[in-house]
């Protein structure tokens, strides 16, 4: 097996090998999750790092058709030879597998190591070294001239996005590339379940310290995900025809809160209403952007998503109102951490990299109660 070919602009069946690193995180298993029912894909190989030699099946019990897997140590031997690599590894850590990992077909990270463009920024919220930027796997979000996934058609190199940064991003470029709202003064607040913050043992994290409480963190615009959101919504203004800068300022105060779920963000994103702007203008820019997409949908008026509403499916929801007493747009977008936020969109780009139908093992139908 080894790649696709297209014919007659129909892309022909193929089985394409995958290894997955970090398999026994929430991240690489929630990729293994979706990838298991994807009818293109074989996953073949499950690596980690201190729990390597285990079966897969003792870190991930809920994956009971990859129970056939073993573990395996975390090197660029064993990561190469596969058509496409997910890479779900701590921030800081993927760019040296990805430096060796030249020859593959398609290298997808869930990391942060090749999202950033700006190494000062970088340096600033993260450290440690600077690795080139990637095509960001955000499909759906706004940029100068069209979206973000016509970066990902035969992309080799995909960064998937930090799951705060993008639902952020996704909640407010359409006002800002719309120039309905004024980004030099955004406010946004996330509820978020613990689950993005990965699998590691931390205090913070534990049950006891989570349940039947509401905890903030990374206050003061010291989150490291404010970098990429400014980067996102900057690559939404499109140039003047003379190619003069037009990128506004962008300023966020982003507050993240833990609240006792598993699972899910529910961030609220305010930005003041630009001079002279209609009501019908700025739900018209949100309308537009987002016409005819399957996994980011605008709810009608006076509707607005909870975290329920999306828990297992690749689908983000958005609420708009409009509060003139204070003089901003209110966005309320829900989405599940793990899979829009992180897993689905890395399969999506995937798809979308490989000439796939997007959704392809991917789902819009969230699972309740």
């Amino acid at each position: 097996m080894n790649s696709a070919t297209t014919q007659d602009s129909k892309v022909e069946s193929m089985t394409y090998s995958v290894a997955v690193s970090g398999a026994s995180g929430y991240a690489g298993g929630e990729i293994l999750r979706i990838l298991a029912a994807h009818p293109d894909v074989e996953i073949r190989t499950v690596t980690a790092h201190s729990n390597a030699g285990q079966p897969l099946i003792l870190h991930q019990p809920h994956l009971r058709s990859l129970a056939h897997l073993t573990l395996q140590d975390t090197t660029p031997e064993i990561l190469a030879g596969h058509d496409i690599v997910f890479l779900a590894l701590p921030h800081g850590q993927s760019g040296q597998y990805t430096d060796a990992l030249g020859d593959a077909a398609l290298v997808i990270d869930a990391g942060a190591d090749h999202r950033l463009e700006s190494a000062d920024a970088w340096a600033q919220f993260y450290g440690g070294d600077f690795h080139e930027p990637w095509a960001y796997g955000v499909p759906e979000l706004p940029v100068a001239g069209g979206k973000q996934r016509d970066q990902l058609v035969g992309a080799t190199r995909i960064a998937a996005p930090g799951c705060n940064a993008s639902t952020v991003s996704l909640s407010l470029a359409p006002g800002v590339a719309a120039g309905v709202v004024d980004p030099s003064d955004i406010v946004t607040v996330l509820a978020v379940g613990p689950s993005g913050a990965g699998k590691s043992l931390k205090t913070n994290l534990l049950a006891s310290e989570i349940l039947g409480s509401a905890n903030p963190y990374a206050v003061g615009g010291t989150h490291r995900h404010i970098p990429e959101i400014a980067q996102a919504l900057a690559a939404a203004v499109a140039p003047t025809e003379s190619g003069a800068d037009t990128t506004p300022a962008i300023a966020i105060s982003f507050t993240p809160v833990l609240v006792p779920m598993a699972r899910g963000i529910l961030a609220t994103s305010t930005a003041p209403i630009a001079p002279g702007v209609s009501d019908a203008e700025i739900r018209a820019a949100w309308e537009s952007a987002y016409a005819g997409e399957s996994f980011v949908q605008l709810l009608p008026e006076g509707q607005f998503p909870r975290t329920a509403d999306v828990i297992g499916a690749n689908t983000a929801l958005l609420g708009l109102a409009i509060d003139r007493a204070a003089n901003r747009v209110v966005v309320v977008a829900a989405v599940d951490n793990l899979v829009k936020g992180t897993a689905g969109a890395a399969v999506q780009s995937m798809n979308i990299a490989l000439g796939l139908p997007e959704g392809t093992g991917l789902t819009v139908n969230g699972v309740a109660p």
